[in-house]
């Protein structure tokens, strides 16, 4: 499966009004309807998660609440999708792997960092924010880490800010898919009722379209190469 923004062709209104053919118009009007919620402001960075159905459940409520990107850090952990917990929401979204180093944390937070993001851990700490209280005028990553041992010294070293969801119990914290539920219900709704700009550009709504559509679509990737070759007969 092709990630949804990883097309070697430029993503263009042409080719998604192609595409949209071979979709039925319910379906077609289904992604119109998602797409506007879609946002990169809020993204999420699961940090070496070793226990896949809580990942998987948390990329169902990443695509529930519009969360488009999803970065995964693998150290220790290769996170693999469970088909039965995710129920098909890894197709709608950006599944952004940090492999390569030894230590990847520091890759994925630090290109975050340069792209704009606010690091904000989510780990109980004295005088941190609450998901009422976390200013989101920034682009935001939320860092979640293992359900055992929490996030590492690093990403907490890197984090901007930490928030932590008040709690009055004995039990210490939430499962990791149940805080990402709680976290993203309430900050995607209090930028919603903002006048911050949190939608995706145009641009960007071009390239998922896109994605979503040869996602969606059997042979999509003949099908594209015809489009261009009718579009352009002689570009090589």
């Amino acid at each position: 499966m092709q990630p949804v923004n990883d097309l070697n062709e430029k993503p263009s209104l042409q080719l998604i009004d192609f595409l949209k053919n071979f979709i039925t118009p319910e379906r077609y009007k289904k992604f119109q309807e998602a797409i506007i919620h879609r946002t990169r402001h809020l993204t999420i960075v699961l940090e070496d998660i070793y226990q896949p159905h809580n990942a998987s459940a948390v990329l169902r409520t990443c695509d529930c609440f519009g969360i488009q990107d999803v970065h995964i850090v693998e150290n220790r952990n290769k996170y693999e999708v469970n088909p039965d917990v995710a129920l098909g929401s890894a197709k709608w979204l950006n599944l952004i792997r940090y492999n390569a180093n030894e230590n990847n944390t520091i890759t994925c937070l630090a290109r975050l960092k340069e792209s704009g993001y606010r690091l904000v851990a989510t780990s109980p700490h004295l005088d941190d924010f609450t998901p009422d209280t976390l200013p989101l005028e920034q682009k935001t990553a939320l860092i979640f880490g293992t359900e055992l041992a929490g996030l590492s010294l690093v990403a907490k070293e890197m984090a901007d800010d930490f928030i932590k969801i008040p709690m009055f119990g004995f039990t210490e914290s939430l499962n990791i898919s149940v805080s990402a539920a709680i976290f993203l219900q309430n900050l995607t709704s209090r930028l919603k009722a903002s006048s911050i700009r949190w939608q995706l550009t145009p641009e960007e709504q071009t390239m998922i379209m896109t994605g979503w559509l040869r996602n969606s679509i059997k042979r999509s990737d003949g099908l594209i190469e015809n489009f261009f070759l009718k579009k352009w007969p002689d570009n090589s």
